[in-house]
């Protein structure tokens, strides 16, 4: 069991080091504490401890959201929450839940059963391989292999583990041939929901991944032709004053900022396409101009409050954006835009504390959104939102997963394949 900070008056009052730092050592406790018993794996979502009536998503593991909570535990490690043999011990039961797992093609589904290992269907149609998800926790899996470097049997043998999970993904298998990935398959269904994957969104590290991968990997015409279409890619629009280069109307829910780069940097990260720090950076100033602006005028929104992403929300679950604003804010939106916004992102922090408290700030950290014009407070916490919160709240301090991923000598492969440049890459050995 690690601290729990349950003083939310006390945190606002901290130097803002402090503060973070007390912030994700809450919220990675979802990894830790929060974990499925029995495989270690990262749970869809969690109700709060104590709260009564467990629902069938508390049962489910996510795996986009366990591949967020690798990374949060580098991030436990080398900050001295957990002890490295703590965490290797923890990764070994995560990994054999994972090799358990039924895979498709190499691609894991969106929710699995941790101790079987058999997928639970997401929806009728949904109940096989999802090749975003997937990427989500190769992102994960990668950033471990490269930290979990020392010359012991446990490590090694969780290295070559983890690197045939990542290998045996067939890449190339979701394309049926044609230059665009799709998202979903499924032995029952076929490609019965074709999904087919244009940008811009959160898919940037699935391309990227299917481009870098040593075996399977994709033709980057298939980046080009697939990712880089669609009515949602080029922008070239200005939404609250701010020219938007890539994305939908108003740039979409913040998450499109955040899953990619928990592990791609967007610092001086480039392709023909877009500069992404200074698209992620627009992004999040446009989420926030919206909020101030607040056109609908909903209740609590400013400067102090705004944050539109996908989470939970009074009636259900919902992608929230300015196009699709129903006064729900999301604390993940905001702080997992520290990099890009450090000193509106710590405003936000205080404030939530300091006007909220203990509605807001609970076993995890923040539960996952709220609506004042509602009075609501949600009693759950999401994998998906927790899991960025810790890993780009420490890329801003550190750069830590930047750095581990970027140096992965397939992700230096991939951005040469795509052609990006970025202040990571390595000219390659003669």
């Amino acid at each position: 069991m690690l601290k729990d900070d349950r003083n939310p008056k006390a945190l606002a009052a901290l130097p803002d080091e402090a503060l973070i730092d007390a912030v994700q050592r809450q919220t990675f406790r979802y990894f830790w504490d929060g974990a499925d018993a029995a495989s270690g794996l990262a749970l869809d979502r969690r109700t709060l401890v104590g709260a009564t009536g467990e629902d069938l998503a508390d049962e489910r593991v996510a795996i986009g959201g366990t591949g967020f909570g690798i990374m949060a535990l580098i991030v436990a490690v080398e900050r001295g929450w957990v002890t490295r043999d703590a965490a290797l011990e923890r990764l070994g039961r995560m990994r054999d839940a994972l090799m358990r797992a039924r895979r498709y093609h190499g691609a894991f589904p969106h929710f699995m059963d941790g101790a079987s290992g058999e997928t639970i269907p997401m929806s009728p149609k949904d109940d096989a391989g999802d090749l975003v998800e997937t990427s989500f926790l190769c992102m994960g899996l990668l950033c471990a292999r490269q930290y979990f470097s020392e010359d012991t049997a446990m490590a090694r043998q969780l290295r070559a583990d983890f690197d045939t999970l990542w290998q045996e993904v067939e890449w190339n298998w979701f394309t049926q041939g044609q230059d665009v990935l799709y998202w979903h398959w499924s032995p029952t269904h076929g490609w019965a929901m074709n999904h087919q994957v244009h940008g811009w969104n959160e898919c940037l590290i699935t391309y990227f991944l299917a481009a870098a991968a040593p075996r399977h990997a994709i033709d980057p015409k298939v980046y080009h032709h697939g990712y880089a279409s669609g009515p949602d890619f080029l922008n070239g629009g200005s939404y609250q004053g701010i020219e938007l280069p890539l994305g939908p109307p108003n740039a979409g829910p913040l998450f499109f900022a955040h899953y990619s780069f928990c592990g791609l940097d967007p610092r001086g990260l480039k392709d023909r396409y877009a500069d992404y720090w200074d698209l992620n950076s627009r992004h999040v100033r446009i989420n926030r101009a919206h909020c101030i602006a607040n056109p609908r005028g909903h209740a609590g929104y400013g400067e102090s409050c705004w944050g539109l992403t996908a989470s939970d929300d009074p009636d259900g679950y919902l992608a929230h954006d300015p196009n699709n604003d129903n006064g729900t804010i999301s604390p993940t939106a905001a702080l997992a835009s520290l990099p890009y916004a450090p000193a509106e992102v710590m405003q936000v922090v205080r404030h939530f504390l300091s006007a909220h408290g203990e509605r807001l700030w609970r076993d995890y950290g923040f539960v996952d959104a709220f609506c004042a014009q509602r009075d609501w407070f949600a009693d759950t916490y999401l994998a998906i939102d927790q899991g960025p919160i810790v890993v780009m709240m420490e890329n801003h301090r550190t750069g830590l997963l930047w750095n581990l991923f970027m140096s992965v000598p397939e992700v230096q492969a991939g951005l040469r394949r795509l052609d990006f440049s970025s202040p990571h890459l390595v000219p390659p050995q003669a």
